[in-house]
């Protein structure tokens, strides 16, 4: 795979990257930095996030829509579904519909339940709803949830027989779990639904505070961190596509958000370049650089 080829592999701009725009500007600043896709937060994550109107016919739906047309940027994913004990797929019927309505590509699902059964049921219902508007359904192992690492979300997946369905392999959620480029390596290419790229420190949080936090809001960008985000991208479908999932609270306080999306485009195109020009035998097996 040469430079030019990792390249063509979509490169979107996640909604949690610059949380502080509103969705249809969160467009238009991807298309200014260069990114080709856009995240979408159509539901909010946290209590604190605003919440806009963006589900169904709304005006500010139709606004969306304009920018996408008039950049060319498309929508890559929407966010965010949790999956929660009392959840039913048609809890969601409206954010499938709007995000399907935009051209998303797929819909990013949190799993909140400890009854592994139920969740499985429930994702699988969710899966279902969301073929009928040609979704994938992307489930996001992130440590502090039920769904706790990529060998758990994997065995949620396939238990569900859902064939729209795929993990998120988020690189900050991958290292603070434990898991090896090994593990990346041996995951079915069709259960992978996309990449959220990030950097981080060497030391993993050791407490559930500060590991909310550091994924929450304060990111590094790629390259700026101890994370082996080549190794782990050779260890990872060479077409995926690559969500630059990077939120930086401190520093959104100095530097806007449009120069925050350039800087990202630019260390997350040499990081792909560099994935994509270091021979495979010289590919590290742990998720972070020594």
């Amino acid at each position: 795979m040469t430079p030019v080829a990792a390249l063509a592999r979509p490169l979107s701009l996640a909604a949690l990257t610059v949380i502080e725009l509103p969705p249809p500007d969160m467009v238009s600043c991807a298309a200014d930095a260069g990114f080709s896709h856009v995240g979408l937060r159509l539901l909010p994550a946290t209590a604190e996030e605003p919440v806009y109107p963006v589900l169904g016919d709304t005006p500010m739906v139709r606004e969306i829509a304009r920018r996408l047309a008039s950049t060319g940027v498309h929508v890559h994913d929407i966010e965010i579904l949790r999956l929660k004990p009392h959840t039913r797929a048609g809890d969601y019927r409206e954010a499938l519909e709007t995000g399907a309505r935009l051209g998303a590509r797929a819909a990013l699902v949190a799993g909140n339940d400890s009854d592994e059964s139920r969740l499985v049921a429930n994702f699988a219902a969710l899966a279902e709803l969301a073929a009928t508007m040609h979704l994938t359904l992307a489930l996001e192992p992130m440590p502090w949830t039920d769904v706790r690492d990529v060998a758990t979300g994997l065995r949620i997946v396939e238990r569900s027989a859902a064939r729209n369905a795929g993990l998120v392999i988020d690189a900050i959620h991958v290292d603070r779990a434990g898991t090896s480029c090994e593990e990346l390596a041996a995951l079915p290419a069709s259960r992978i639904a996309y990449v959220q790229l990030c950097d981080a420190p060497a030391e993993r949080p050791r407490d559930l505070e500060t590991l909310l936090h550091q994924a929450r809001a304060e990111r590094l960008m790629p390259g700026d961190g101890a994370l082996d985000l080549t190794g782990m991208l050779r260890a990872l479908p060479p077409a995926c596509a690559v969500s630059v999932e990077v939120p930086m609270r401190t520093l959104s306080r100095t530097v806007a958000a449009r120069e925050r999306a350039r800087r990202l485009h630019d260390k997350t195109r040499r990081t792909l370049e560099a994935a994509a020009s270091l021979p495979a035998a010289t590919a590290s097996s742990d998720v972070r650089r020594e």
